[in-house]
């Protein structure tokens, strides 16, 4: 058969456990050595036991032989899914000659509680009178439920759904490494996770026991304080047992269970943790344990939120790392330095006396005395604290419900005697499957992509945060929606951005303003800001991640469910500006436009390297991002079949066009502000008219010469720079940027030691130090969109807007900056793309992947009077290649899928 089966996945996961989404969607990727492999139907069956499976017999859905080459988005439509039921199911394929595939293996998924009767059980825990401070916040909360089990078992699924973040354990073993909940409104939803226990649970007396902390719900909470949501956390367990005798059983939380404060006296995700190892309480979760000295647990009202289960990637440690140097210093203090700046925290393994307190301080940089640098962190201590029981043994200390953001750390112990035996760096994030891959000759542009890598990494947990270290961690809109696409070359973030926009939906106000941050806090006091005047809501740029992050998510997935669950409050968002700007002109302020642009840094005499005209204005900015939102939302309700709507938004993004022409063009084409970013955003978003787009891109030309050819861009205008360069023609002026060395460039912070991407041009600079420490973090992806750029013009992979989801591929490497080399390849939805590119002295090789069930457009670059061959032959004779045009520079060409080696000579 010429094509295999793999990679099954419903909802964008690999067997997902208790979902609820009722007719949930299947996919998979299809490979194949044939040129041209295509599908040309499909048959899914789904059934309710493996059993039943191997046998064919498709007892929930058979989906016959369906004609189609969709091979993700398959929406299951069967018999109706029952709550706590697993169903496994394979797919088999046709391909374009009628050839049948052999079965897939199996997968499968299982549904969780589908109704909130379901849930049996009572919300409980143990409130602490205690207030929480930045330097001792509340404690967290032991608590044990005993349970017999005395027959053979079939299946047991244990449900948790907590306000708060919980360790879980069976008879003394833990269930899951994962930081859970995620971060969600907590007064809208909360996701509960599934877990099938069935190994775990022993004949007779068994133990379910919660370790409960306080998370993002009862903990500090982006810079506006603590216990935004709750004041206490508090569990909802229930454990389904089937045995095999047919009948069940359910162990659910309630008041006839035991609870205790115990050694972890203080927790919060920012600040840290304080834990008294003398106050251990050795086998709390056993059976054998003796709690009779612990209180009943504390009965709380139901949730009044929607409880629903959790469908993507869990947080939880992905790796671990060693560090590059332990340095001491006066006092018994040692500076580690991890090499990398991450989203963690250390696990130590260590011997000293009882009594010992050890401080593990935190932070993203040393200073010019080689101290811990964390004025930066705000009010966010990033201190952890442990008080050693003394054991011979020695002990191990592992923080449980606390993360932070760090390169270095300072580990004391008053000047006790210590004796550090293992350091070991333990990195956290939401597990996204890494999807991008690029190396090439240069070692800097390696390092680069090594660096935006490392930011997402520490700031993709549970939703895309701005940073990882500091009093804030807030899922910012603008900041996610221009690195949307380098994210999503990077890792498989379906699954993640799916949850987000509910995120963003459910933050949406009653006026139809997105917000600036999802999950939003209202605004309020500040604990260093006094008045939270400006309330965050509508900003441009922010508020607009609302209709561009689904249509991306459309264009990189080929999802337009996304579209279709998030339409109406698109509309409201478009409505809600409508109504206004009747003048189709947004100048309302306060807005943050193209947020830190070199203009708004310091100032003009900061930065020799660079002539800045001014700040990109306000209005400017704004009703680029309006007009861009209706053109979108035009396309988006005539892909749903809207008519009417796609008209009306089509009619109102050309008044918002003729407006911004209007007002803010004038007749040779120069735009207010004249700056960099201005003409970016204006060509990039269709708002120039034909005849005035050509001085729109010379004059980026005079402003970046004017500049010693380096930008002075802020977050939005960098990721259209350099496309708005590339596709324009001057590629070579892209490189350049690209491969600038001086300040401001992204080599600049890498030649100053930088790991991750810094939130600021200017975080460090040789001339003036830090920035100031209120607003500059070194772990911040913002500046890192230029990743997109890198894959689509370097790497030379993108995909066709006319045919989302990869399902027609573009190639066009851009061959130059100096690169002898580029290695790059994309595990795209519909499976792995490669471009790789080797220049050489007589012309360029390119080797060149498309998998099946896809077709591409491949440009390939010449020189004059240079020929092409592919693997050895001539263009015209080369199989499943058709020549669709021919130009000085470069060929087009149009391929089906299959390996591909060209030589240009």
């Amino acid at each position: 058969m010429s094509m295999l089966i793999r990679n099954l996945r419903v909802e964008y996961l690999h067997h997902p456990a208790g979902i609820d989404i009722r007719q949930p969607r299947l996919g998979w990727l299809l490979d194949s050595s044939r040129r041209q492999a295509a599908q040309s139907a499909y048959q899914v069956l789904v059934a309710s036991s493996r059993e039943r499976l191997d046998e064919d017999q498709a007892d929930m859905w058979d989906s016959g032989k369906v004609r189609s080459d969709r091979s993700h988005a398959i929406r299951y439509e069967g018999r109706e899914l029952q709550s706590g039921c697993e169903y496994v199911w394979k797919v088999k394929v046709w391909d374009r000659q009628g050839e049948e595939s052999s079965w897939s293996d199996h997968s499968s998924w299982s549904m969780g509680l589908l109704s909130r009767k379901e849930w049996e059980g009572k919300w409980i825990g143990l409130k602490s009178p205690r207030q929480p401070t930045h330097a001792e916040p509340k404690p967290a909360i032991y608590m044990r439920g005993a349970f017999q089990s005395h027959k053979p078992i079939r299946r047991a699924i244990l449900y948790a759904a907590a306000l708060g973040c919980y360790e879980l354990y069976i008879n003394g073993s833990r269930i899951s490494d994962s930081f859970a909940p995620e971060w969600t409104d907590y007064n809208i939803r909360l996701q509960y996770q599934t877990f099938d226990v069935t190994a775990a649970i022993s004949s007779g007396e068994n133990m379910l026991a919660v370790l409960l902390g306080h998370g993002w719900y009862s903990g500090y909470i982006g810079m506006y304080g603590y216990q935004r949501y709750g004041k206490d956390p508090r569990m909802l367990l229930q454990l389904n047992i089937e045995y095999a005798d047919g009948s069940r059983q359910s162990v659910v939380s309630g008041p006839d269970w035991k609870a205790s404060f115990g050694p972890l006296i203080a927790t919060d995700f920012h600040m840290g943790e304080i834990y008294d190892a003398s106050l251990e309480m050795p086998g709390w979760q056993a059976v054998d344990f003796d709690d009779g000295d612990w209180m009943a647990a504390e009965k709380f009202y139901d949730y009044k939120g929607r409880i629903v289960s959790s469908l993507s990637p869990p947080i939880h440690p992905i790796m671990e790392l060693a560090p590059v140097s332990v340095t001491p210093r006066e006092g018994g203090r040692r500076i580690v330095d991890m090499g990398q700046n991450m989203v963690g925290y250390l696990r130590l393994a260590l011997r000293g006396k009882a009594g010992t307190v050890v401080t593990i301080r935190h932070g993203e940089a040393l200073d010019a005395s080689q101290e811990l640098y964390t004025e930066n962190l705000r009010l966010s201590r990033q201190i952890d604290i442990y008080t050693m029981k003394g054991s011979e043994e020695g002990e191990v200390y592992e923080p449980h419900f606390t993360l932070h953001g760090f390169r270095y750390a300072e580990i004391s112990s008053g000047g006790d005697d210590l004796e550090l035996t293992a350091i070991t760096g333990v990195v956290v994030h939401s597990d996204l499957t890494q999807t991008g891959f690029m190396e090439t000759s240069n070692l800097l542009l390696n390092r680069l992509l090594q660096n935006i890598e490392w930011t997402q990494r520490s700031n993709f947990i549970s939703v895309p945060t701005d940073c990882p270290q500091r009093d804030e961690r807030l899922g910012w809109s603008g900041d996610a929606q221009v690195f949307f696409r380098t994210a999503s070359y990077l890792m498989d973030t379906a699954p993640f951005f799916t949850k987000w926009l509910t995120d963003l939906t459910d933050a949406q106000r009653p006026t139809g303003a997105f917000t600036d941050f999802a999950p939003f806090i209202a605004g309020g006091k500040t604990e260093h800001g006094g008045d939270m005047t400006y309330d965050h809501t509508a900003s441009a740029g922010w508020g607009d991640a609302g209709v561009l992050v689904p249509w991306m998510m459309y264009q990189v997935y080929g999802d337009k469910d996304i579209i279709s669950r998030h339409y109406e409050a698109m509309t409201r968002w478009i409505e809600f500006l409508h109504d206004l700007h009747p003048g189709h002109l947004r100048e309302d302020l306060p807005q943050f436009g193209d947020w830190l642009s070199m203009a708004e840094a310091r100032g003009a005499d900061d930065f020799p390297n660079i002539s800045i005209h001014s700040t990109t204005p306000y209005d400017v900015f704004a009703t680029a991002y309006y007009a861009y939102s209706t053109e979108l939302m035009s396309r988006m309700a005539a892909l749903l079949g809207k008519t009417d709507d796609a008209v009306r938004f089509r009619k109102l993004n050309a008044d918002i066009k003729e407006a911004f022409n209007h007002a803010y063009v004038d007749g040779d084409g120069k735009i207010k502000g004249d700056t960099q970013s201005a003409y970016a955003l204006a060509l990039s978003m269709n708002l120039l008219p034909e005849e005035k787009r050509e001085f729109a891109v010379q004059r980026i030309l005079y402003l970046l010469e004017q500049s010693n050819w380096h930008m002075s861009t802020g977050i939005h205008g960098t990721k259209y720079l350099l496309t708005v360069l590339a596709e324009t023609g001057y590629e070579d002026i892209a490189y350049r940027l690209l491969n600038q060395q001086s300040y401001p460039s992204w080599y600049y912070s890498i030649l100053q030691g930088a790991t991750t991407i810094w939130e600021r041009w200017d975080g460090w600079t040789e001339e003036k130090g830090f920035q100031r420490p209120g607003m500059n973090s070194f772990n911040h992806y913002a500046l890192g969109s230029v990743g997109e750029w890198i894959f689509r013009y370097v790497g030379g992979i993108d995909l066709d807007e006319e045919q989302p989801g990869y399902k027609h591929i573009r190639i066009h490497p851009r061959i130059g900056g100096d690169l002898e080399y580029v290695n790059c390849r994309y595990d795209s939805i519909q499976g792995t793309i490669a471009c790789n590119w080797h220049t050489t002295a007589a012309g360029v090789l390119l080797n060149i992947s498309i998998p099946a069930n896809t077709t591409a457009s491949i440009s390939i670059p010449r020189g004059a009077g240079q020929q092409v061959r592919e693997s050895g032959h001539e263009l015209e004779q080369a199989e499943g290649i058709i020549i669709a045009g021919v130009w000085e520079d470069r060929i087009l060409l149009h391929a089906g899928s299959g390996e591909y080696e060209f030589v240009v000579s």
